[in-house]
Formats: structure tokens, C-alpha cells, sequence
């Protein structure tokens, strides 16, 4: 009895050690495309709408506190995070601040979501930015 209580624990922890934190090493992606809008100093009148190119798109892989990786979108606005695990992850962008309140005129527009099966491709639509 004692011995199969001891394998038991075994399997348990083995199968706790080898679940694997969000991150890459996957078959997984996450895409989505960031598009600007242009106003003016007051915000009041949008002037242009375009695609956000090379615009840095930043990603936090589970509870982590930095962004473990970072890519800029094309010409297009597009960009795509590829080989990645099932687990939760944070998108963000910087934007200009249409409320302010930011110190240095920047906010992030954060995107949270999650890849649920293995080979899932999470479609996160438009971010938008100010400029």
C-alpha cells in the first residue's frame, strides 16, 4: 500500500514538472493586425486612418511581468507571434494619449487572451493606435 502511494505521488509530480509555462516552443500563433488613427493636438478631429507599419507589437507570455518577445507589424500593419504554447498571454501597443493623463504622452493598448489547443491560431483582429 505504501509503495503505490509513493509511485502515485511519482506520476503526480512528474506530470506537475512537465506541463510547460506559456511561452515558445509550440505549434500555436497569435496574428492580428495594428491600425492608426491620425487626429489632431485636441483629439477633436480624425484627420487619416491608415495601417500601423513598423510599429513594435510587444508580447507577455503568462504571468510574467516583462514582455518576453516583441516584433514589428509590415507595411500592411500585420504581424504575426508563431510557435507558441497553449497557456495566456498579453499583447500590447503604444498609442498616443488621447486622455492627457500620461506623463510622456504614450499608453499601451493591451490586447489578454488565450491559445487553448496546440495548434490554434488566436486571431486578435484590429489594435488600434492614436497618432
Amino acid at each position: 500500500m505504501r509503495f503505490s502511494l509513493i509511485v502515485f505521488s511519482l506520476i503526480i509530480g512528474l506530470n506537475q514538472s512537465c506541463k510547460k509555462p506559456e511561452g515558445e516552443g509550440g505549434s500555436a500563433s497569435i496574428k492580428g493586425k495594428v491600425w492608426t488613427q491620425k487626429y489632431n493636438g485636441t483629439f477633436s478631429t480624425l484627420q487619416a486612418e491608415y495601417p500601423g507599419a513598423d510599429e513594435w507589437v510587444y508580447i507577455i507570455y503568462g504571468s510574467e511581468t516583462s514582455y518576453g518577445d516583441r516584433i514589428r507589424t509590415n507595411y500592411l500593419g500585420e504581424f504575426e507571434f508563431r510557435f507558441l504554447r497553449t497557456g495566456k498571454y498579453k499583447l500590447y501597443v503604444y498609442s498616443r494619449d488621447s486622455t492627457f493623463q500620461s506623463p510622456s504622452g504614450e499608453v499601451a493598448v493591451v490586447k489578454e487572451l488565450e491559445i487553448k489547443e496546440r495548434k490554434q491560431t488566436v486571431d486578435v483582429g484590429q489594435i488600434i493606435i492614436f497618432d
